[in-house]
């Protein structure tokens, strides 16, 4: 952990999300310095703290512990009244509010933007919900699984003669999260120079759709549906995977001068100028005659052959690496993509470094994972001037 002040600095946020998709965007303001306040329900709190195992010794989910470090716990109940009046003398001491509740929960509170803004008049105001505030779907519940249903992610995943297939983590709550913060910071930003607030509506299916970017291209310009290509590339051939004779590979030929050095190094000469595969656009058009000939090719000899003649010619190539192989990586260990953090509970846990790698003003750990309403009491001491017989009387009436 360090003491060190990050660029956003002096910068509060209200957070009242939960899962992954408003927690991800959170952690990252808070890598970045801002002092987050994660408001959780009493007693229960983030429904991921209960999503396990695994689980450490003390009980902490790894799931939560993934979304939540440089945050403070504090545990409010906003079905009191009480508790409401404590979000409000938040949010008047806050910077930005986010929240992911269902479109209207917040409003039927009288938490809503407008009135935030009264309190407030600079405020940042962020919702991420499964479609946004407008549209048929509005009211639906927001899922990762569904967003990458609809939004078209797993109509492009999977095998081409296999079933649609999810992307192996929770992507559109994460991109989400990833635009969110972006949003926000460009807010803050603006908010320097014109003293407004602003009203930010993320949804999952926007960011997804966004997310299939130039797939998205080739049929807006085409019409033409897309298809699945297994971890074949729509686009460039070849780019995919192959098995060889010990395990698989990625091999990415981004251009027909790699190409001709790939067929003169592998040993046929004869691809270079064969008509069928002479240039990026007949390979596309011939994959289904290119890919059973490179098949039988790589099979021939081990993935670090492979990766070795790939890498002297000056073409990308890696083993696919299982996640033990990637946290044992040369290049992910050279880059510190593990730090060790001092749990309140769990003692030291390992956890994935920021990818926010600002070399001038380094990302930091200032604060794990918090433990259930940790920073309760510290929060309305120090920020709301609350005393200890105060204290005791929310305890008392289950508003904290």
């Amino acid at each position: 952990m360090s003491d060190k002040n990050g660029l956003l600095d002096g910068i509060r946020i209200i957070d009242l999300t939960r899962v992954l998709a408003g927690p991800y965007c959170t952690m990252m303001l808070g890598d970045l310095g801002a002092d987050v306040i994660k408001i959780e329900v009493p007693e229960r709190g983030d429904d991921t703290r209960h999503w396990g195992p695994p689980f450490t010794e003390s009980g902490e989910s790894a799931y939560f512990l993934s979304a939540n470090r440089n945050k403070r716990s504090m545990t409010l109940n906003l079905k009191s009244p009480f508790g409401i009046k404590i979000l409000k003398n938040l949010v008047r001491e806050g910077d930005v509010l986010v929240e992911n509740f269902k479109p209207g929960t917040l409003k039927r509170m009288g938490l809503d933007y407008k009135t935030m803004q009264e309190l407030n008049p600079g405020i940042i105001y962020c919702t991420i919900t499964g479609y946004g505030y407008s549209g048929p779907y509005m009211n639906r519940p927001g899922y990762d699984f569904i967003a990458q249903a609809i939004g078209g992610m797993m109509s492009i995943t999977g095998p081409e003669d296999g079933d649609p297939v999810r992307v192996g983590v929770a992507i559109t709550d994460i991109i989400t999260g990833v635009f969110a913060s972006n949003a926000i910071i460009a807010s803050l930003f603006a908010r320097t120079r014109t003293g407004e607030s602003q009203r930010i509506d993320m949804s999952l299916l926007d960011s997804q759709v966004a997310t299939l970017s130039y797939v998205a291209s080739n049929y807006l310009i085409s019409k033409q549906p897309a298809k699945r290509y297994g971890n074949g590339h729509p686009n460039i051939v070849p780019y995919q995977s192959f098995k060889t004779k010990d395990n698989f590979i990625a091999i990415a030929v981004g251009n027909d001068s790699q190409w001709q050095n790939f067929c003169n190094a592998a040993g046929h000469e004869e691809w270079v100028s064969d008509e069928r595969f002479v240039t990026n656009e007949k390979r596309v058009e011939n994959r289904e005659i290119l890919i059973p000939l490179l098949d039988d090719l790589f099979i021939g000899k081990d993935a670090a052959d492979w990766v070795a003649l790939c890498e002297k010619i000056g073409i990308s190539a890696a083993q696919i690496n299982n996640i033990e192989e990637v946290f044992s990586n040369a290049q992910v260990i050279a880059r510190d993509r593990v730090v060790e953090v001092e749990h309140p509970t769990a003692g030291i846990i390992p956890m994935v470094a920021s990818p926010l790698n600002i070399i001038t003003s380094p990302p930091q750990i200032r604060q794990a994972p918090p433990t259930l309403g940790q920073h309760t009491e510290e929060i309305l001491k120090d920020m709301l001037n609350y005393s200890d017989d105060d204290i005791k009387q929310l305890k008392e009436e289950r508003v904290i």
